[in-house]
């Protein structure tokens, strides 16, 4: 066929049905085009509950370092108006028993307001690494104080130290401006910037009261397998509510 021409028409048999069926020629004959492309499925009997297995996923990408922040996920919510907003979130636990993803942040900031006007959320992992990828959607709720208090403790005394500095989404003059505020916190903690302390050493800063952690409750699941020839390999699960049983069904990519 010379350049310019239109591809060769072939012969397309059609079945009883009438539906379509393509002879496949060439490389396609392998049919290896279509598999996923680690050779890798859900499994054909879809389990009952998703977040055993979205754990493990994420598990095994924290175990095989796959990408440098294996728990980042993209968080959606909903302004007053009724604009999506997404950003970047670490996971910071996975409760199977409720079904529910763990992150943290500051409740005055832009997602924090959101989340008090609407709760409604969405999240999303993405492995590219490992061709996957794992969607939730479901409801944001504060967790306990203690659960916060404990989390912020375990953070090096920079993290808790920066918490208090900034007013997160707010407007600041200057970089300049931001870094007085920094300087002032340290000061306020009795921490000489010329002579800072180990960053393993542990320090009396409490948590701020605007800090703290909140967790997804899942309505929704979908778990996703990538294929070069895009006949992904992927399920959803639904539930009316926690602690309700949930419905699984595969889906066309």
């Amino acid at each position: 066929m010379s350049a310019g021409q239109p591809p060769e028409k072939k012969n397309i048999p059609v079945d009883e049905a009438g539906a379509v069926r393509e002879v496949l020629r060439g490389p396609l004959d392998a049919i290896h085009a279509f598999k996923t492309s680690r050779d890798e499925h859900l499994p054909d009997a879809l389990p009952a509950d998703p977040f055993p297995m979205l754990h493990e996923w994420v598990e095994y990408a924290k175990a095989r370092n796959v990408q440098p922040n294996p728990t980042a996920m993209s968080l959606a919510t909903v302004d007053d108006s009724g604009q999506p907003n997404a950003r970047i979130v670490l996971c910071r636990g996975i409760d199977e028993r409720d079904g529910s993803l763990w992150f943290f942040t500051n409740s005055h900031s832009a997602k924090g307001w959101e989340m008090s006007g609407n709760s409604k959320v969405a999240a999303v992992f993405h492995w590219d690494a490992l061709d996957r990828q794992a969607r939730v959607r479901g409801l944001a709720e504060p967790l306990a104080a203690e659960a916060s208090d404990a989390y912020f403790a375990s953070r090096t005394w920079e993290k808790r130290v920066g918490a208090w500095a900034s007013d997160q989404s707010r407007p600041v003059v200057s970089r300049q401006a931001l870094l007085d505020k920094l300087l002032n916190t340290l000061t306020r903690f009795g921490i000489d910037p010329a002579n800072p302390p180990a960053a393993d050493a542990i320090l009396d800063i409490p948590r701020p009261p605007h800090w703290g952690g909140y967790r997804i409750v899942a309505f929704e699941v979908e778990l996703w397998v990538g294929s070069n020839a895009r006949i992904h390999d992927r399920a959803r699960w639904t539930r009316p509510g926690p602690g309700r049983p949930w419905s699984a069904m595969r889906l066309q990519p």
